[in-house]
């Protein structure tokens, strides 16, 4: 290996831990500017639709703005009439979570010779640890709102000047590549668009699957509880296994029989292969065409990065990203190495005799 050679990767290396660190330390001003972005490009075909109709853009980008809303405020009004729901039962909820915690007291004293009143003093030993554990939360509610309100103004205002972002892109790069630059952006645009109504779709099926088996296994609140798992899964791997863990918690302090439990862990592993082997290959599949080991890297860098937002974004922004690799000659093997396995085909020889 010659010298310009190491010197060249290190130089590579150096700018992907840069890119990393800033992408780290730029968090609050990235994040929700790109969750604006993956957003807003659902939107593009019915904003373009109502501007075809001699709709003003401020019109057409605020009526798509109303109808994210409204969605949103569907679905926390949905939640909110379920947890209302289970508010109800908030009485019997306490007084079975109460007994199971005195049996989980016992089994403690009885295996690990740990006496009640030591159990209680490390229980109170913890309270100055709940109470910060509460403040952040506190605090963590507030930049949710704030976070979410600036998401917003970014979308109408990404809506509103996307031909205007889109010439200064055009205009940075040089007038023969121009043609596939426009392809780029078309693309990108496209990917991200596609991904979210194929999540949106996969999510909708999620529901319908969980609720009419939630339903027959008879666990309280069931619609509460198929919405949930299914909206978890908007997060990739953890989603879904933490909405089925509440769900058979809640039905465990609900005083759920085994064969009830039994049946949600049988109901979440048939739906899992429904999702792996049919929802995903034929509603996400010809999508998002990256391999499973780098969307693994992804969801992983994107979790150290920015956290369950950047678990979120990262499926879509690893898609843009490989989508521009591939049409910049010095990053196409990166591309290549992220997407999909393609075998070759194969080259039948007639030979004459």
């Amino acid at each position: 290996m010659t010298n310009a050679t190491s010197t060249a990767i290190v130089k590579k290396l150096l700018l992907f831990f840069l890119l990393i660190a800033g992408l780290y330390f730029a968090k609050k001003f990235l994040m929700p500017l790109s969750v604006a972005a993956v957003l807003a490009t659902l939107f593009l075909p019915l904003c373009s639709w109502f501007e075809r109709k001699k709709t003003p853009r401020w019109a057409a980008t605020l009526t798509c703005l109303v109808l994210l809303l409204s969605f949103i405020g569907l679905m926390v009004a949905m939640l909110g009439w379920q947890i209302a729901e289970l508010a109800n039962d908030i009485v019997q909820i306490k007084l079975r979570a109460t007994n199971l915690f005195d049996s989980f007291q016992q089994f403690i004293f009885s295996h690990f010779n740990i006496s009640l009143q030591e159990q209680s003093q490390i229980i109170k030993n913890q309270q100055n640890s709940i109470a910060s554990i509460l403040s952040t939360v506190v605090g963590s509610m507030t930049t949710a709102v704030t976070t979410f309100i600036l998401t917003i103004v970014y979308i109408f205002l990404l809506l509103y000047y996307r031909s205007h972002i889109k010439d200064f892109i055009l205009q940075l790069t040089s007038p023969i590549h121009r043609n596939e630059a426009q392809q780029v952006i078309y693309r990108a645009a496209h990917v991200s668009q596609q991904y979210l109504l194929g999540l949106s779709k996969m999510i909708f099926c999620l529901w319908v699957m969980y609720g009419i088996s939630f339903s027959l296994l008879g666990i309280k609140n069931a619609l509460f509880f198929a919405v949930l798992c299914g909206l978890l899964e908007i997060v990739p791997f953890i989603g879904n296994i933490t909405g089925v863990t509440i769900t058979v918690l809640v039905a465990v302090v609900h005083g759920a029989e085994l064969s009830v439990l039994i049946g949600v862990i049988v109901t979440y592993g048939t739906v899992q292969l429904i999702q792996g082997w049919i929802l995903e290959p034929l509603i996400l599949g010809p999508q998002v065409k990256i391999n499973p080991l780098f969307t693994i890297i992804a969801l992983v860098v994107g979790e150290l990065i920015w956290g369950i937002p950047g678990v979120v974004l990262a499926i879509p922004l690893t898609a843009i990203l490989k989508i521009v690799c591939d049409h910049i000659d010095s990053l196409k093997p990166y591309g290549f190495l992220m997407g999909e396995i393609t075998k070759p085909k194969k080259v039948k020889l007639f030979i004459k005799r």
